[in-house]
């Protein structure tokens, strides 16, 4: 899921996103006289800078990770094609944001959010240390445990920042906005730090620079964690159900060991070819049970009012529309990561060069460029802003539908735009500006579209299945990551202007279609909100 922000400004994201997810539920809220962070309780900057340590931890490393697996072997890299780097990274991103279903199952019914952000962060931090040593068993392991830890860290993380306040507390969506700060914090700053790590010592230093960070993270959690009083534990009426949680527990992981234990013993065998279009083709059916499987369940509900069914399957189309984007709008650790590693003029600007120690005194890590997403987020959301309220104060605010076209539509224009640094690059490595423009254009579509599509899935949820759509959106992100890897595969064997416009094409399309139907969709919305949510 992209970390974009709201379409009230950037921070208000995280305000939307962490109240839907925790905010109802604040059973630890500290007393409202607590004012000793910035206004907010003393709390949130514990939670503050755990997050700023784990976000820096997972975009430092993701900003190496495709590149570190095209690398030649000599150059310390893995020395894979482009596909199977792709098939991995595409994997890998849509895993982190699946295992955030279970890890909030998990934090509700048998640790509590407080033992599982920490248990997940110690996952991290082993993870990003296991992949500091230089073999395959130590990579893939690592990007597994951090994988686990994530699932258990970022979905409860923020839920205890909700809990933090109480229901009619005014600090909430400020409190909100300091805690989305740090976020984009981190993740600005870990491509630039683990990137020069990488460039001029090697890989595996700036994997370990991002265990660094997330290790500061879980001490400054652990030290500092009498500041979040009750916050985050567990519920008495989970503590009554521990002990059958447990047992669905055990019973949920054996099948999923029997299952991928047995699928990887028939492939070590032969007897299902170990393949990139075999493995693809196993977590597509995989990835695609559970999507439809879990819509099936919850439309086929035999208490669902008519209003509520339809919020449901707005909710679905909005679920589509965000996999879309972020098929596209996720190529920047991938495709985009690998045009500024290897067509890209990344000579080091004059105003530059009091930068040490970078390669040769004179290029740029293309690991750099992953930090202008959250550069632009920082200097720009104020101004969408603005221009939200202004048309919100004229009853002339876009509907939901006509921001998601208008979202899909910049990001296109990113591609197209894309397709000229393509044709650039025919005759040599390309002016670096054209990234900076595709940058720009995607931080505007993502904050058009990704904070309105969170904002209206948790006003559309029913009531009782509230948790469970913030569940739909991270899904949705998983889904969307999954199909991003799966373009960027194409990155070597298609003509890059091809390529990209592709991608653009597909942006856009996606983009027309929902204007085309924004008309309809807001009166079914409209027709949906007249029925109140069950209790």
């Amino acid at each position: 899921m992209s970390k974009g922000p709201d379409a009230e400004g950037a921070s208000d994201l995280a305000a939307r996103e962490i109240a839907a997810m925790g905010g109802s539920t604040a059973t630890g809220a500290l007393s409202a006289n607590d004012t000793r962070f910035f206004g907010h309780p003393l709390g949130l900057s514990n939670l503050f800078f755990t997050e700023l340590f784990e976000r820096a931890s997972y975009y430092g490393m993701r900003a190496l990770l495709i590149l570190f697996m095209t690398a030649e072997t000599v150059d310390g890299g893995l020395g894979y094609d482009v596909g199977t780097s792709a098939l991995v990274y595409g994997l890998y991103t849509s895993l982190v944001y699946l295992a955030n279903l279970p890890g909030g199952w998990i934090a509700d019914r048998i640790l509590g959010q407080r033992q599982s952000v920490l248990y997940g962060g110690i996952l991290i931090t082993a993870g990003h240390f296991t992949m500091a040593f230089d073999s395959i068993p130590t990579f893939y392991g690592g990007l597994g445990l951090i994988i686990l830890g994530t699932g258990l860290l970022k979905p409860n993380i923020s839920v205890m920042v909700g809990q933090l306040y109480g229901p009619e507390d005014g600090r909430r969506d400020a409190g909100f906005t300091l805690f989305y700060m740090g976020i984009n914090i981190g993740a600005f700053a870990a491509p630039l730090i683990c990137g020069a790590l990488a460039v001029n010592y090697g890989w595996h230093y700036g994997f370990a620079a991002a265990g660094v960070g997330m290790l500061i993270g879980v001490i400054v959690y652990l030290i500092f964690g009498n500041q979040l009083g009750e916050v985050g534990k567990l519920t008495a009426e989970a503590e009554a159900e521990r002990d059958a949680s447990r047992s669905l527990f055990w019973k949920g992981l054996a099948g999923t060991v029997v299952f991928f234990g047995g699928l990887a013993a028939l492939m070590l065998a032969g007897v299902v070819p170990a393949t990139n279009g075999v493995i693809q083709g196993i977590y597509t059916v995989l990835l695609l049970t559970i999507t439809v499987g879990l819509f099936a369940w919850l439309l086929t509900r035999p208490y669902w009012t008519e209003g509520e069914k339809k919020r449901l399957w707005m909710i679905i189309l909005l679920f589509l529309g965000y996999a879309v984007f972020l098929a596209a709008f996720e190529q920047a650790g991938s495709s985009l990561n690998l045009f500024a590693e290897n067509q890209t003029d990344r000579s080091l600007p004059g105003w530059l060069q009091w930068i040490p120690g970078l390669q040769d005194g004179d290029t740029v890590p293309a690991a750099w460029f992953q930090s202008l997403n959250a550069f632009f987020i920082f200097t720009i959301a104020p101004f969408v802003a603005m221009i939200w309220t202004a048309l919100a104060r004229r009853n002339a605010d876009p509907s939901t539908a006509t921001k998601f076209g208008m979202g899909l539509v910049l990001l296109g224009l990113g591609f197209v735009t894309m397709v000229g640094a393509g044709l650039a690059a025919a005759d040599g490595d390309a002016s670096p500006w054209w990234l900076v423009l595709t940058y720009l254009l995607h931080t505007l579509g993502e904050l058009t579209l990704s904070p309105v599509g969170l904002s209206a899935t948790t006003k559309l949820a029913p009531a009782r299945v509230s948790s469970l759509m913030m569940g739909v959106w991270f899904l949705g992100a998983s889904v969307g990551n999954f199909i991003a890897g799966s373009i960027a595969g194409f990155y070597d064997t298609l003509d890059l202007p091809a390529f990209m416009g592709l991608v653009a094409a597909i942006a856009i399309a996606a983009g027309v279609a929902f204007f085309f139907f924004a008309g309809p969709l807001k009166r079914m919305m409209a027709q949906a909100s007249d029925t109140p949510a069950a209790a």
